[in-house]
């Protein structure tokens, strides 16, 4: 019960702080059509309205209020979304580029307001009424005029009873796709500043948790470099923590105006390309058998190739290819999701913190990629866009995690310390009973030894006659294949030295198939012993090897014998066979058990091997069995 409770907590801390994650208040649902917005109904100083919907969308031209009448009005689009989306002539736009935005509203009163204006890829300039308000970067119709820049920010404006004009120009040739992926909030002053500073604090929050828990963790590696578990914990902490300050209200960006864009942005890419194989790192540090070491390796090869990239080329080439780098990170996420799963059934020791920080630890990540990435972003449903509009998810979803393996780090070490308490207390037992227990082991011990020499010794006898069986076929007691394998080598080697010839009978009964099936296996299997004693007997060498080759086949390995001698063997063993009378209604050759005999005899030298001598005689038996069977053949060698 007590456990049930904890978990609960913690997992309502983790939705009070995914919550956090967007700080957005309840906002009236009123959509611009044709580019304008009627809001006379509504008190803006105490409402807050997110200016989406259709606005005028001018594209490939900067104008100022004074001069878009005389500009050509391209479309209305839905805003916000990456102008990507935008189609002009049936054409899609290209990422790259630069155009003016319009959009008119009308308020009931006098008053002074204020914009909540997110990040805008990636320079702005800002008019309200005519008058320009604010700007961030400088825009410019090519790559060398113009100078990215993000800043988050709230500016305040004199709204007019009536007709109130916003015209926003944006410029954007270091993206992959340009214009807000965000809302523009409309409201007043000091509660869109409480938004933004909540966002603020709450990303600084994140940044200063989530670097004490990558400094403690690698103060932990410093201490234990066996355990590499807390050294990628620790570095992917780190990472995390320092991309927190250049996301969402962006606080760097804000207080630090002249960072240079494209350094900030190759640091915050760098921060997401190094996480991915860092996180699969510590996985597998922790559970090795999960996780295969060449999908870890080629994350790595993966992760330091685009890293490369990005440190020597252009942030337009990085921001082309991080495309891919995400579809990457997605499929590793769904590796990562499968392996928890399988973590999860096989119900691992201390496993359920981390099975439930990794769950949200990939929520977040993928609710980032899908913020990040306009085109996933732009399809994704309106209600998700609203409640997860920033991009410090994944940021507190591993504060989610880094909280919860420290819990699991601490419920180790409290076990370890439990374990090391026990065995002190063990061990003061065993001391003050010390020579009584060296007895009674001395005891144990002797008698320990007594059973394994009288096991070793059954075990000895056990082992011959296992080497016997395993060298004699079950049914004949002839030797097997495996025995013959191992003569053959010895014996062709032998006449090779000596210089003396070799032969081969490869035996095999006739029609045993039609006798098994006529008469029936138990027949058949006392035929086959009754034929494997008369070879046996009928040969007086001892250097003479009788081997049942399989089924119904047998051979007959004959050292130092010519051929000849060989072919005078075969006859009077077929000759004994045909004596045994064993009836055989089944045979096309007589009504008794016959059997078709192969010849070979070779030489050994070094240009010939002993598998020669047995696919010789095999070719001869299958001739004795085409001319007819019961007969012995040789082929001329």
């Amino acid at each position: 019960m007590i456990k049930r409770s904890i978990v609960l907590s913690i997992i309502f801390l983790m939705f009070f702080l995914l919550g956090g994650c967007s700080a957005q208040p309840t906002e009236i649902e009123k959509k611009a059509e044709n580019g304008r917005l009627d809001l006379t109904q509504y008190d803006l100083n105490n409402q807050i309205i997110a200016l989406d919907g259709d606005w005028a969308f001018y594209w490939n031209q900067l104008l100022e209020p004074a001069s878009i009448d005389q500009g050509t009005l391209s479309a209305y689009v839905p805003f916000p979304s990456s102008w990507n989306k935008y189609q002009i002539d049936d054409e899609k736009i290209p990422g790259s580029g630069y155009a003016t935005y319009r959009l008119k509203f009308t308020a009931a009163d006098n008053q002074i307001l204020a914009l909540k204006i997110p990040k805008v890829r990636t320079a702005y300039k800002l008019f309200i009424n005519g008058e320009p308000i604010t700007t961030v970067g400088t825009i410019g119709t090519t790559r060398e005029t113009m100078v990215p820049k993000y800043q988050p920010q709230v500016v305040a404006f004199n709204a007019v009873s009536g007709e109130n004009e916003i015209v926003l120009e944006v410029s954007n040739f270091y993206r992959p796709s340009g214009g807000l992926l965000n809302s523009i909030q409309l409201g007043g002053e000091s509660q869109l500043l409480t938004i933004r500073y909540f966002g603020l604090t709450y990303e600084l929050f994140l940044f200063g948790a989530l670097m004490m828990m990558g400094v403690y963790h690698l103060a932990l590696f410093c201490f234990r470099r066996k355990d590499r578990a807390p050294l990628y914990f620790g570095l992917f902490c780190t990472l995390v923590a320092i991309r927190t300050l250049f996301i969402g209200e962006a606080f760097l960006f804000s207080f630090f105006q002249n960072l240079n864009f494209e350094i900030i942005y190759k640091v915050q890419t760098l921060s997401f390309y190094l996480g991915v194989p860092l996180i699969l790192m510590f996985f597998r540090s922790i559970l090795p058998q999960y996780f295969n070491p060449l999908i870890v390796r080629t994350t790595q090869i993966i992760a330091g190739a685009y890293t490369l990239v990005v440190l020597f080329t252009p942030t337009w080439i990085a921001a082309i290819i991080n495309p891919l780098y995400q579809i990457w990170t997605v499929l590793m996420i769904i590796y990562l999701f499968a392996m928890l799963i399988k973590i999860a059934l096989h119900r691992e020791k201390n496993s359920g913190l981390i099975i439930l920080g990794g769950l949200f630890l990939i929520a977040t990540c993928l609710m980032d990629i899908i913020t990040l990435s306009p085109w996933i972003s732009d399809n994704w449903l309106s209600f998700l866009q609203t409640i997860f509009q920033g991009d410090a998810n994944s940021s507190t979803g591993q504060l989610i995690f880094a909280v919860l393996y420290s819990l699991l780090l601490a419920k180790t070490f409290t076990e370890s310390l439990e374990q090391r308490t026990v065995m002190s207390e063990q061990l003061a037992e065993m001391n003050d009973h010390l020579d009584e227990l060296v007895a009674q082991r001395t005891r144990e011990l002797t008698a320990s030894n007594d059973r394994i020499e009288q096991q070793n010794y059954e075990l000895e006898l056990i082992n011959h006659e296992l080497q016997r069986l395993s060298l004699r076929d079950p049914l004949t007691e002839l030797w097997n294949r495996r025995k013959y394998d191992e003569t053959i080598v010895m014996e062709w080697n032998r006449c090779l030295r000596q210089h003396r010839p070799i032969s081969l009978l490869f035996i095999d009964v006739d029609y045993f198939k039609n006798y098994n099936d006529l008469y029936g296996h138990v027949a058949g299997d006392a035929t086959l012993i009754k034929i494997g004693n008369t070879l046996r007997t009928a040969l007086s060498r001892p250097t003479d090897m009788v081997v049942r080759y399989g089924g119904e086949e047998f051979i007959v390995l004959l050292a130092e014998t010519d051929k000849e001698e060989a072919l005078s063997n075969a006859h009077r063993l077929l000759k004994k066979v045909e004596a045994l009378a064993i009836p055989h209604e089944g045979s096309v050759v007589k009504n008794c058990i016959t059997v078709s005999i192969g010849v070979a005899t070779l030489l050994p030298d070094h240009h010939s091997r002993h598998e020669d001598l047995v696919k010789m005689a095999d070719e001869a038996l299958y001739q004795a069995k085409s001319n007819g069977r019961n007969q012995v053949v040789t082929l001329n060698q």
